[in-house]
């Protein structure tokens, strides 16, 4: 088991009015992440629409803008086309959705992770032609679609492209290309997802026709604050503006499939009130983007990854309860299949691990097997990661071509490392944390060799042992009520504005309790004062409970949370690792 470095802040911090009486260890926390000033503090508070960005700073945006007007007015025939997974399914129905409220002539494409791949597809561009389309819109993907948009323009189809990702040597030759992260484009805000973008374009939309956003394009929030939870974007910025008004929408007026999610995944209660108006009660008071990460983005992914993304996009556009229950179940069928892919996978990978020493001692992992599923590659990928710490590559495939997915370790730049090695690949694409590639097999072993040297050669030793980012260390007694409701004046939390971590040194559990399917979660109890105590649990970390001497005296280092349990609620701490007192 691969321990993690506990690193502690070692700065220290002069005392700042922010306006409002708030604990020492909170002014802390707020410094070291930027927030120094009043003004900063209330900004980051206050979450208001009027901070985000005019998105005609976006580069093509007064091009995009008139061109869609041009198809709206003359009611052309739009293609919404999207990626297969949470942030392009999302961003189609939000799309789609907008410009179906505009009597627009609309339909959407999703291509078919198997026979497609990620992108714009020839196959895509064929049946727009077919269909006669006269504008079509990407989504979350077509920065690097060069040969397909080409085709598309050719054939007189003009191509809006909406992306996230990072550029390739040349754009595309659409009609306008709005992605923040072009080179030449100015947007001051970089990290929006690609539903993000498709927002932006919607906004703009808006205000070139005087169509009110707040009550006809903020009603799909819910699904810009999935995409955001869901890729794994910075919740900075616009996307805390986005992703704490949609997290507040979903429990508040959701959607009607995003409602049927919710209440499916025990996220939220639905119950009728005595004139029978329905009413929707959140258990823990509010959702939050890890609920969205673990419990809602899996199962609209798990449609791309097993059959065909359409399925989530159904579910997402369902317009009666039958209709998105019936879609709710085929994507929750299709994620317990996803899960026992996984497992195998997973269990495969460590056996051949295990089997050779000398993929111990690498510094990347590449693995490949035939018969692996091509939609859950990825997935185990991450799942190698936690159990070996390197930047990891799973491949599949029959044929003499073979693709797969690429994982990251802390803050390694993965797209780099690959990126050397593109003369031994057809194909990739991605960023820094995580990657899709494609090669032809007789170049598997040119491959692994090319990309041990490129992480070799470029890795950090911080970047080989995971590492816990500690904020404040704090004692028992400091978990109060208002340390929590303070906390939370930093929420919502994502990528770079963490939750909180915090440590508390020397304490023994008064009792543990050994807990799930597979006895791999632990339950403690501490004595807080003379009166009360506080509960922990460390979700996968029984084994390194057992490991520790009995009685002894512990550290544990953990985020503080509210459980829940029959109509009661009581704080709760989260461990994220725990270790003998003094080691």
């Amino acid at each position: 088991m691969i321990e993690n470095i506990w690193q502690f802040p070692n700065q220290e911090f002069n005392e700042v009015d922010f306006g409002m009486e708030l604990y020492p260890q909170i002014q802390h926390i707020l410094m070291s992440r930027g927030i120094t000033t009043k003004e900063q503090f209330q900004k980051l508070v206050q979450h208001r629409f009027d901070d985000l960005y005019d998105p005609f700073l976006m580069k093509d945006m007064d091009k995009a803008v008139d061109r869609l007007g041009k198809a709206l007015d003359e009611h052309q025939r739009i293609l919404v086309y999207g990626d297969y997974d949470v942030d392009g399914t999302t961003a189609i129905a939000l799309v789609y959705s907008f410009l179906k409220d505009r009597n627009a002539d609309v339909d959407f494409y999703v291509p078919d992770r198997y026979s497609e791949g990620y992108g714009v597809s020839e196959k895509g561009i064929r049946e727009a032609i077919e269909h006669n389309v006269q504008l079509i819109i990407t989504l979350d993907c077509g920065i690097k679609a060069l040969s397909t948009i080409a085709m598309a323009q050719s054939a007189g189809i003009d191509v809006i492209v909406c992306d996230h990702h990072n550029q390739g040597q040349n754009l595309p030759n659409a009609y306008a290309v709005l992605d923040p992260k072009r080179h030449d484009c100015e947007y001051p805000f970089k990290e929006l997802s690609g539903c993000g973008v498709g927002y932006k374009l919607m906004s703009a939309l808006c205000r070139k026709c005087n169509i009110p956003e707040k009550e006809n394009l903020n009603r799909y929030l819910d699904y810009l604050a999935i995409s955001t939870a869901a890729d794994i974007v910075p919740i900075v910025g616009e996307n805390r503006v986005y992703m704490y008004y949609g997290l507040m929408k979903m429990i508040q007026k959701p959607l009607l499939p995003i409602k049927t999610m919710l209440a499916y995944s025990k996220l939220i209660f639905l119950y009728k009130n005595g004139d029978g108006e329905e009413q929707i009660i959140c258990p823990n008071g509010s959702l939050t983007v890890s609920d969205i990460v673990f419990k809602i983005a899996p199962k609209i992914n798990a449609a791309g990854r097993m059959k065909n993304a359409r399925d989530a996009i159904n579910l997402l556009l369902a317009t009666d309860e039958t209709e998105a229950l019936q879609y709710f179940t085929t994507v929750v069928e299709q994620n317990s299949e996803r899960q026992k892919e996984e497992k195998r996978i997973c269990e495969e990978a460590f056996a051949m691990i295990e089997e050779k020493s000398a993929a111990q001692s690498t510094f990347s992992t590449v693995l490949y097997k035939d018969s692996w599923h091509k939609g859950v590659v990825g997935i185990a990928a991450a799942k190698v990661i936690e159990q070996y710490f390197k930047p990891t590559v799973i491949l599949c495939g029959e044929g003499d071509v073979i693709s797969g997915s690429a994982r990251s370790v802390g803050d390694f730049d993965l797209y780099s490392a690959i990126e050397k090695c593109s003369s031994a690949l057809t194909a990739f694409g991605g960023h820094r944390h995580a990657a899709g590639l494609s090669l032809r097999k007789e170049n598997l072993e040119t491959f692994k060799e090319l990309f041990e040297e490129a992480v070799k050669t470029t890795i950090k030793p911080s970047q080989q042992q995971p590492t816990i980012h500690v904020d404040e260390v704090l004692t028992l007694s400091d978990i109060t009520d208002e340390l929590y409701r303070q906390i939370q004046l930093l929420a919502p939390f994502g990528p770079d504005n963490m939750d909180p971590v915090f440590v508390i040194r020397n304490v023994v559990p008064e009792t543990s309790y050994i807990m799930g399917n597979e006895s791999n979660h632990v339950k403690l109890t501490f004595k807080q004062n003379d009166t009360t105590y506080i509960s922990a649990v460390g979700f996968g970390l029984a084994d390194k409970w057992r490991s520790l001497p009995s009685k002894a005296s512990i550290d544990i280092c953990f985020t503080v949370s509210v459980n829940v349990f029959r109509g009661n609620a009581s704080l709760q701490l989260q461990l994220k690792d725990l270790r003998e007192s003094g080691k």
